[in-house]
């Protein structure tokens, strides 16, 4: 994280050391902990003072504030699968309502241990033959992955006012929940397409202005 919002700074256009102090925020998806599970079979005398605040997940962003000096909010999402897109939505909440001038959208996971493939089998989320198969009727479950990135992110007038270099828009987005419905871990069909067609309102755009 602290590599990449370095390298995602200085791709805008920014000296990463000379925002200390600056109403910037910064918005981590993060979900697994495999490091920490790896520290629970260590021996006493391998645990310090730094396994802590190495291993919460509060810490993934409040070390990225604490290292660059910003001071604007810092808050670590943990949705699961859609942690680094409702911490972009939550970034560009925070923008519209002028609590940061600049926001940081975060993602990251890591595969170290073993032991939360050990927790997903029984769950049967998994695809047994390791293929993904997204939007197929033969989709069968899914398949971990692992990286980070970091957007950053500004109200497009301030862009445009700046002369910053801009990548892209987003025209819009939402979140939801299904609330009570087959099952806590299942998707539900109904309120993803209910989810999609409140995030292109807020855009104002219709189905027909997208594609992938």
């Amino acid at each position: 994280l602290l590599e990449l919002t370095w390298e995602a700074l200085e791709d805008a256009g920014y000296a990463p050391d000379g925002l200390v102090g600056a109403p910037a925020g910064v918005f981590v998806g993060i979900s697994s902990a495999d490091y920490a599970q790896l520290l629970t079979a260590a021996p006493p005398a391998d645990v310090d003072a730094y396994n802590g605040t190495g291993n919460s997940s509060s810490f993934a962003a409040g070390r990225v504030s604490y290292v660059f000096g910003f001071q604007g909010p810092s808050v670590a999402i943990d949705t699961v699968c859609s942690s680094s897109l409702v911490a972009t939505h939550l970034a560009c909440q925070s923008l519209r309502t002028q609590e940061c001038d600049l926001a940081l959208a975060a993602g990251v996971n890591l595969i170290l241990s073993p032991r939360s493939m050990d927790i997903l089998v029984p769950l049967k989320a998994l695809s047994p033959d390791g293929r993904c198969k997204t939007f197929d009727a033969r989709a069968n479950g899914f398949v971990r992955g692992e990286g980070c990135g970091v957007l950053v992110l500004k109200r497009l007038s301030d862009a445009l006012r700046d002369g910053d270099c801009i990548w892209g828009l987003i025209r819009g987005s939402a979140v939801n929940q299904d609330g009570s419905s087959t099952a806590l871990t299942a998707p539900n069909m109904l309120a993803q397409q209910q989810l999609l067609r409140r995030a292109l309102a807020q855009a104002k755009l219709s189905l027909s202005d997208i594609g992938y």
